[in-house]
């Protein structure tokens, strides 16, 4: 479990606005927030817990730092360690990241309390805002307790979505209702001239989502991510 140690307090307390506007202007966006002492979690047990995703400038962010710039390994963790880990020494905050393990930091358990994140039929998760295009960066912790948004959906997206694209887009069916994802088929396919479209525009299914077109992603940031998924 990676963790960035508070360095001082903050010079106002913390507030979601607040933290809001900050991670806003490096590119991230917040996908949920919760309350540890109010929703048990695995790990935490109080404060106010922030959770931290790509946001919709990320890409532009990203590619103008160092870690791209000097096409380092791992670009985007050690962007996330080093923005996010900033973040928390300047809000008064502990940051976690779903990266570098074990023990791993239980993003999933965080993600599913927040009332934001659900899981599909496929067993994926997706993501009230950006559907199945959902990528964690890294989150906050803060001890102290501060007023957090409610959710914006009272039940999973999912179960008003007639045509359950996450089923049936899948060229070779490797997302199957109740699961298991079949990676074999996935990365198999991956591997022919027809999987193509899905190293270079993204993985069909999680992009058929309905509400993965909110990601606002990039083509050259999907394409980015499906080389580290599948590297040749």
């Amino acid at each position: 479990m990676m963790t960035a140690d508070r360095s001082g307090s903050p010079e106002t307390p913390p507030s979601y606005d607040k933290t809001l506007q900050a991670v806003l202007e490096q590119g991230l966006n917040i996908y949920g927030a919760l309350h540890p002492g109010k929703r048990p979690v695995k790990n935490l047990s109080h404060g106010t817990l922030v959770l931290l995703g790509t946001g919709a400038r990320f890409w532009q962010v990203f590619t103008q730092s160092p870690e791209h710039l000097d096409d380092q390994p791992n670009p985007v963790d050690l962007w996330s360690a080093r923005v996010i880990g900033a973040l928390g020494s300047a809000l008064g905050a502990t940051a976690y990241f779903p990266f570098c393990g074990p023990p791993y930091t239980p993003f999933v358990n965080w993600a599913l309390a927040s009332g934001r994140a659900f899981t599909s039929p496929s067993q994926m998760m997706v993501h009230d805002e950006v559907g199945m295009l959902i990528s964690y960066r890294g989150a906050l912790h803060f001890d102290q307790s501060f007023d957090i948004p409610p959710p914006p959906l009272a039940h999973s997206p999912c179960a008003t979505c007639t045509t359950q694209p996450c089923l049936n887009t899948c060229p070779v069916h490797a997302l199957a209702d109740g699961g298991p994802y079949d990676l074999t088929a996935c990365h198999q396919h991956l591997d022919t001239p027809a999987g193509v479209a899905c190293m270079t525009q993204g993985c069909l299914a999680r992009c058929a989502c309905p509400l993965s077109q909110g990601a606002g992603r990039r083509i050259e940031q999907t394409a980015h991510h499906m080389r580290y998924f599948h590297p040749s």
